[in-house]
């Protein structure tokens, strides 16, 4: 039943995946497997022609602008009807002459009735006033509007004012001053100039750095523009995207029939950001160019070449849109390798992210379960676009479908070599295989947040490493040199206490019952017999070592890995690898040690098992190249604890 229902679900991905491959329009990779699909004349004549109604109407609006009609002007009817005051005023006879253009001569005229009709205020207010020195005033300045510098300079002033008024603010240069700023503080920090140092200092002020936020936060918008309107019923979108040389666009199409669809909006691109662009959106031109019937690598080539403002014509996607909600970035551990260029169902090969089992991955958007966005961490500043992973889920089914197969391919071998032999061991075969299909263990994410241990609260280090491999020498030493900082969590033990051992400073000596009660309880991160008396390490030990603000070291068997991590004791695990073969012989020799050649190839075998089973588990590995070497990176790992934040699972911190 399983079986079938995967593959069939992997049959329905693997058609998904050819018949909606994704190209990425402006990122470059290989060819899509996509076959051209016919052009429909007839949809795109409709179009044609209502580009040419669009084109005629602009044209039309554009004339209006600039033909303005006197009669429109209640000014200049004003001025046409008075027969004191007009364009021919005696008045000014020869000091000004009437400009072609209709509106330079509205504002010319006008600003001249102004000065008329404050002469004749100036006039009014003379005779009304009592005082001489009030009526000499307002004589004064009746003789300064009299004169003709003052005319010449009042008209100057006013015609630059109306055509300072008429004109629209600029569009922006570009949306990344704010990195062009960065850009000139790297590379003003050598210079020793004085014209530099002073450069550098302004770049750096708070104030001009949220100016040039904020700019580019207005500038994004600005140079984002969206026009719709209605033809024959439909809705036509027309957009316009800026798009940097250095900014990709940031959207996947693929092939619909005979359409071209925008089939993912990436994050980091112009499109997310614009907000413009959506899913499903099918593209009719870009910048007057027919995309219809075209292949996506078609698509992808001509957006290659075009730079600066693209214009699209869409027709907008019919789904209902989700209401805008502000995304969360979730932070998780990678706990497998992936590599897109091996992935058959990947939507869009350009787009893949690869990471290594251990990476930090940011996903910024789960819109598709499928296919997450993310950014891998440290690679956020040369990622410009996020890249896509497969989802929790869906990694999950294919890790199961993929066991199933596996195991059902070693049920069959086993049967085979089974019934050889008889039916009693055939059976038990067969129930151990049935036990393997339990997929409740299947790793794929884990959600990670940032940690800074308290100066009180040190996390416990956990060395873990094969024999011989130098982890419990490692621990030695840190505790001879500085036994004040570090300490070991005291044991508990079944065994009778000997004559100089002291209870809870060797071991915690307790009776078999209890012990074995409280291992029942899980209170013990490792465990074993030995000649009959059990010893362990239990979580309450490490705790006493912790509270005590020292730092508990411990060295584990990779089995108590989940036991330690499953508690709350936050541990910080190193995993100490041994080096090549003859390195390693050549390190056991400076002991005294003279391991033969299959014991040394069972040290390497043993590390290489550990790291592939529990490897995301580790937090930091050192290969034990040299003793001192490896000393210091171990001193070096444990001193960052207290300087800088780490990864940690978020449901450590609940």
């Amino acid at each position: 039943m399983i079986m079938s229902h995967m593959n069939g679900y992997v049959q329905e991905a693997s058609g998904q995946a050819k018949s909606h491959r994704e190209r990425a329009v402006d990122c470059p990779g290989e060819e899509s497997s996509l076959v051209k699909s016919p052009h429909c004349s007839a949809h795109m004549e409709r179009i044609q022609h209502y580009q040419e109604e669009l084109k005629k109407r602009r044209e039309e609006d554009s004339r209006g602008k600039h033909d303005i009609d006197p009669n429109a002007s209640l000014r200049l009817k004003k001025l046409s009807q008075n027969p004191k005051v007009g364009i021919d005023n005696p008045t000014f006879e020869g000091k000004e002459k009437a400009t072609k253009d209709t509106c330079s001569q509205e504002a010319v005229v006008g600003e001249l009735k102004e000065l008329v009709e404050l002469l004749q205020a100036l006039k009014w207010a003379q005779h009304c006033l009592t005082d001489a020195q009030s009526q000499q005033d307002a004589e004064l300045i009746m003789q300064l509007l009299s004169k003709e510098d003052f005319r010449n300079a009042y008209t100057i002033y006013s015609a630059v004012s109306q055509q300072m008024t008429r004109v629209s603010p600029t569009s922006p240069l570009t949306a990344q001053a704010e990195d062009l700023c960065q850009e000139v503080q790297k590379i003003l920090q050598s210079s020793q100039q004085m014209e530099g140092l002073e450069l550098k200092a302004l770049l750096t002020n708070p104030h001009l750095q949220a100016l040039m936020q904020a700019h580019d936060s207005v500038a994004g918008q600005e140079m984002s523009e969206e026009d719709v309107v209605e033809y024959h019923g439909e809705t036509v979108k027309l957009v316009r995207l800026e798009k940097a040389r250095d900014t990709p666009l940031g959207a996947t199409v693929r092939n619909d029939m005979d359409s071209v669809v925008v089939s993912r909006v990436v994050k980091g691109g112009a499109a997310e950001r614009s907000g413009l662009l959506s899913e499903g959106d099918e593209i009719l031109e870009i910048n007057g160019i027919s995309i219809r019937g075209k292949h996506v690598n078609e698509v992808h080539d001509l957006l290659q070449q075009m730079q600066g403002t693209l214009t699209f014509l869409l027709i907008p996607s019919s789904q209902i849109k989700p209401a805008p909600h502000r995304q969360t970035v979730m932070h998780v551990r990678a706990y497998f390798d992936y590599d897109p260029s091996d992935d058959p169902f990947l939507p869009c090969r350009e787009l893949g992210l690869s990471f290594q089992k251990g990476d930090i991955l940011h996903v910024i958007s789960q819109d598709d379960p499928s296919w997450w966005q993310a950014y891998r961490d440290g690679d956020e500043d040369n990622q410009p676009l996020a890249g896509l992973i497969p989802g929790k889920s869906f990694q999950q089914q294919r890790e199961t479908l993929k066991k199933t197969i596996t195991d059902r391919s070693r049920e069959h071998q086993g049967k085979l070599w089974y019934a050889k032999k008889n039916i009693k061991k055939r059976k038990k075969s067969t129930s151990t295989l049935s036990r393997t299909t339990d997929y409740d263990d299947i790793l794929t994410y884990e959600e990670m947040s940032l940690y800074h241990q308290p100066a009180n609260r040190k996390r416990p280090i956990a060395l873990i490493g094969p024999t011989n491999s130098g982890h419990d020498e490692l621990r030695r030493r840190l505790l001879s040199i500085e036994p004040e900082k570090f300490a070991v969590a005291v044991p508990h033990t079944t065994r009778n206490s000997r004559i100089h051992e002291l209870n809870g400073r060797e071991y915690h000596f307790v009776s078999r019952p209890a012990f074995e009660t409280d291992l029942a309880a899980g209170k013990f991160i490792e465990s074993g017999e030995y000649e009959k008396n059990l010893y362990g390490t239990s979580t309450d030990s490490v705790r006493h070592i912790i509270n005590s603000g020292r730092i508990c070291l411990l060295c584990l068997h990779t089995r108590s890995l989940q036991i330690l991590r499953s508690s709350n004791l936050k541990p910080y695990v190193i995993f100490i690898a041994p080096p090549s073969q003859e390195r390693l012989r050549t390190l056991l020799a400076t002991e005294g040690k003279t391991p033969k050649p299959e014991e040394l190839k069972e040290v390497i075998e043993k590390a290489r098992e550990m790291e592939q089973n529990f490897g995301h588990f580790f937090d930091a590995t050192i290969v034990n190249m040299d003793p001192d070497q490896a000393f210091h990176e171990l001193r070096r790992l444990i001193d960052k604890l207290d300087t800088e934040p780490q990864w940690v699972p978020t449901s450590w911190l609940c």
